[in-house]
């Protein structure tokens, strides 16, 4: 998936995407010499995974929501 399309999926900015590429935490490759970014859907996944389970572990651990 290009960036673009990982930003609509999330309902997030292109600058977020980019941030989270960055810092490593949605692993993405780097297509071609113009700096084309993708995710494969099977990251963007797991990582919508990994933050459901930070969600679960957040609520269970704060009693203020």
């Amino acid at each position: 998936m290009r960036l673009e399309d990982v930003a609509e999926e999330l309902n997030v900015k292109l600058p977020q995407v980019r941030a989270l590429v960055k810092s490593g935490e949605l692993p993405a490759i780097q297509i071609g010499g113009r700096g084309m970014w993708r995710v494969e859907r099977v990251e963007l996944e797991n990582y919508i995974q990994q933050r459901y389970a930070q969600a679960r572990e957040e609520i269970a651990s704060d009693s203020e929501i």
